[in-house]
């Protein structure tokens, strides 16, 4: 290979990074707006029912808020995590925060694994997972690994924005 066709390889590749950075910050923000939307609607309240109750950190919040109360509740917090995720350019410190809410959201979201009744598929063990609820919660790992990326680029930005001085 000659030098030429490397340094067009390493551009290239670096615009394939730019490219899917943007879209893991902004893929994760769309996921958590679009969902925390949905979280406003009946059907989705009483689609996430069965992970709630059987949650050892959530069952308590039906009793204090109803099923409606706590998937509105739920809602607005994913709307506003989303929000801040988007906010990097604007001011990276609210946009850490915002990717630091959904780390825990997802680690707290990634325990209904170990709590909801139907996680392995019936008439098999470990690993054949259900479709519903197993494979529609693993993908929360993916939701994880974004969320833990956008804290730590959004740090790096609010580094380099701090070690910047304007003459």
């Amino acid at each position: 290979m000659n030098n030429a066709n490397g340094i067009a390889d390493l551009q290239l590749g670096i615009k394939f990074e730019n490219i899917g950075a943007k879209i893991i910050r902004f893929g994760l923000a769309l996921v958590l707006i679009w969902i925390g939307f949905l979280k406003f609607t009946a059907y989705e309240a009483m689609g996430i029912k069965g992970l709630v109750v059987n949650s050892p950190f959530f069952s308590w919040t039906y009793p204090a808020f109803g099923v409606r109360g706590f998937s509105n509740i739920l809602g607005g917090i994913e709307i506003a995590l989303g929000i801040l995720i988007c906010l990097k350019s604007i001011n990276p410190k609210v946009s850490f925060w915002g990717s630091l809410g959904a780390i825990v959201m997802f680690i707290l979201t990634l325990t209904f694994l170990l709590s909801t009744p139907g996680i392995i598929q019936t008439g098999f063990s470990f690993p054949f997972i259900s479709p519903m609820p197993g494979q529609f919660l693993l993908k929360d790992f993916v939701l994880l690994g974004a969320a833990v990326w956008t804290a730590g680029d959004a740090l790096a930005a609010l580094k380099q924005k701090a070690s910047f001085v304007p003459r």
